[in-house]
């Protein structure tokens, strides 16, 4: 049996790069794509131009402003563009591996055990992916090949932008032991302190430590992964066609926000956006999470069961905003309000879209159906912004510019 080998593929800045690549006088100038200047929101994503300046996704977009020079270009994201060049490029990966597991929308994993007879060596079929890229979007993108995905995804962040690393399986240690622990999959801001206090600061620093002992700091499971992680244990399946296990949207604000119409119709449009995503997908719920993060940064999440699966904005809303109104933090400042949707109906299919309404009657839920799909066909065409049901039209001047 052929070893396994495991191919992971980023494309470099990819929403920036996109409006590079159709926009040439954008090129060699810092770009922004996220919330506008002036209003609410963060960066979703950034050139690398803008990178030099220490701006970076998820930064609040008053303090990019602030740090970028005046001839940075800011716009608005095209998302579902962007879907469409992600949909091409996972298409031409295509013809390297038929295991081909789409990870995000700027990610993929490829299976690429055994294709040594066909491409070459792994550093032959690294540079085959990269250059399929370019050919079929006119994208960078950095690649790394591991005997699993943790070290895939790793060794493609450790040469970006336009990186190529092999990680062969005798190797493996000795590639992970000088990254910083925070390069582990779970070890974030909660996380990462403790460790720290402990005196450890790289992997090598963390796979000193027993078993046990990561297991009572942190939870069986956590304690487990780390001690995993630690050692290069990790999946080594590509899964073509894995499906999502949650569809979420969130908005980080500018400054703490409690302004109770904001917050309603901020947490409308996150229901718009998860409605519409999983009714694109052909899902339906029934396990609705509204994460709420506070001024001090403590972070909460409420999850609430429905009694049938959906994927309706209204309904998805109307949930949400019940469990924030009666929740204990509920006319506290807010740093972040985010909402998800998850515990998928297995018989879903895209056909499925028409069972929406379970509990209306053949022709309401017909009209109600239609009126979804022409509601999201306006959109698609015409801007998010185009079209979308009323909840507080009096508010709508002081809502914050949202971000994916």
């Amino acid at each position: 049996m052929p070893a396994r080998r495991i191919l992971h593929i980023d494309l470099d800045a990819f929403f920036a790069s996109i409006e590079q690549r159709d926009h040439p006088e954008y090129r060699r100038r810092p770009v922004v794509v996220g919330a506008e200047p002036g209003r609410r929101g963060v960066v979703a994503a950034c050139s690398y131009e803008a990178r030099r300046y220490g701006v970076h996704s998820a930064m609040p977009i008053s303090e990019a402003v602030r740090r970028l020079p005046p001839e940075t270009v800011y716009l608005r994201p095209r998302i579902d563009y962007y879907a469409c060049v992600s949909r091409e490029a996972l298409a031409a990966l295509g013809t390297i591996s038929p295991l081909v597991e789409s990870a995000s929308i700027d990610e993929a994993y490829l299976d690429i055990s055994g294709l040594d007879s066909l491409f070459g060596p792994p550093e032959a079929i690294g540079r085959r992916a990269k250059a399929v890229i370019r050919e079929a979007v006119g994208l960078r993108a950095s690649v790394g090949i591991g005997p699993n995905r943790l070290v895939a995804k790793l060794a493609s962040d450790y040469r970006k932008p336009d990186g190529l690393t092999v990680v062969p399986r005798e190797r493996v240690q000795a590639f992970l032991d000088p990254l910083p622990l925070t390069a582990l999959r779970g070890v974030g801001p909660k996380t990462a302190p403790r460790l720290r206090q402990m005196g450890l600061r790289t992997i090598a620093d963390v796979r000193q430590v027993p078993l046990l002992e990561l297991r009572r700091r942190f939870g069986h499971l956590a304690g487990t992964r780390i001690y995993a992680q630690c050692r290069g244990q990790a999946d080594d399946t590509v899964e073509p066609g894995r499906r999502r296990q949650s569809i979420s949207k969130e908005i980080t604000f500018d400054s703490d926000l409690c302004e109770v119409e904001t917050l309603r119709e901020t947490l409308y449009w996150a229901a718009q956006e998860v409605g519409a995503l999983a009714r694109r997908a052909g899902r339906r719920g029934v396990s609705l999470t509204l994460k709420l993060r506070l001024a001090d940064f403590t972070t909460h999440t409420l999850t609430r069961s429905l009694s049938v699966p959906t994927a309706e904005d209204r309904t998805l809303f109307r949930e949400a905003w019940g469990l924030y109104r009666q929740s204990p933090w509920s006319g506290k400042p807010l740093r972040l309000i985010g909402l998800s949707l998850s515990g998928w109906d297995p018989s879903d299919a895209p056909s499925a879209q028409r069972e929406l309404f379970p509990e209306a009657g053949p022709e309401e839920d017909s009209k109600t159906a239609k009126l979804y799909r022409a509601l999201d066909a306006v959109r698609e065409k015409f801007g998010k912004d185009a079209l979308h049901f009323g909840v507080l039209p009096a508010a709508r001047s002081q809502s914050p510019k949202r971000s994916s």
